[in-house]
């Protein structure tokens, strides 16, 4: 067991963050910790440069009392970096692409990494095919990751996405020992929350927080959807999570907003 009051408040945010006004408005709301978030890969090379400039971004994050304790990889376009891909060049530009932004990450101190294992849509009677090169794919990176440091962690995704069921994110856990999930609270579309996070148990080392309707993804603030917020923490504590409470929102909620709502969350 563990407690909840233990689980600091981070916030996943965009390259667009990464300036001295938005760091010193994150500090003030008390958000210390942050992960640096890209779906798309160019924000990466041409907001940020992060291969060149990921120390010089850790460290004006620092110098304003921010952290940025993870890097969510770019997952799209699909059609270039799913490594779930039947096509093997996409499976291998996958890997090139998210080596060079681990090694940028290690590089600047940045302890863990999360990936998604597939792009969508995906047909019923593809799954299996998709999740062995995935499986494959994910491995090669996990190493590269272990061999550099850094935590990779695998997040829960919904729809027909690989790893909606925590049996699918169990093979990958099965096949790949230094691998570790991201639970994210608003993707399971299929499968009880609860039971997820209790299935795969102590390899959730971080997470994704939000709510939303049980019908798709959403990103709200907790309280505004389905979830039941008692029952997930509890669980939480049960399995021993040690990690950090990261919000992850679509754009609306202040930083203040955020602080408020862990404030009423962890109480």
């Amino acid at each position: 067991m563990t407690d909840r009051k233990n689980w600091p408040l981070a916030l996943s945010v965009g390259p667009t963050a990464m300036n001295a006004a938005s760091l010193d408005a994150l500090a003030a709301a008390g958000i210390h910790q942050v992960e640096l978030s890209s779906g798309q890969i160019l924000p990466f090379y041409e907001l940020l440069d992060f291969p060149r400039r990921s120390r010089e971004i850790t460290d004006l994050a620092e110098a304003h009392g921010v952290r940025i304790t993870s890097i969510h990889l770019p997952f799209a376009p699909f059609s270039e970096i799913d490594p779930a891909s039947a096509d093997p060049a996409v499976r291998e530009k996958f890997l090139t692409i998210q080596t060079e932004l681990l090694e940028a990450a290690a590089a600047a101190g940045i302890p863990l990494a999360i990936v998604h294992p597939s792009g969508e849509p995906y047909k019923e009677e593809e799954r299996p095919a998709r999740l062995a090169w995935a499986i494959e794919t994910i491995d090669a990176l996990c190493k590269r990751a272990t061999a550099l440091g850094i935590t990779l962690c695998l997040e829960n995704l919904p729809r027909t996405c690989l790893c909606r069921t925590s049996d699918e994110m169990l093979q990958f856990l099965d096949a790949i020992p230094d691998l570790k999930v991201v639970f994210d609270t608003n993707h399971s579309l299929t499968e009880d929350n609860v039971h997820y996070i209790r299935a795969v148990g102590p390899r959730i080392v971080t997470l994704h927080v939000s709510d939303y309707d049980f019908i798709d993804e959403k990103h709200w603030l907790p309280g505004e959807g389905l979830n039941p917020w008692p029952k997930i923490l509890a669980a939480l504590e049960e399995i021993s999570y040690q990690g950090r409470f990261l919000y992850e929102l679509h754009e609306g909620p202040t930083y203040a907003d955020v602080a408020e709502n862990y404030q009423n969350l962890m109480s």
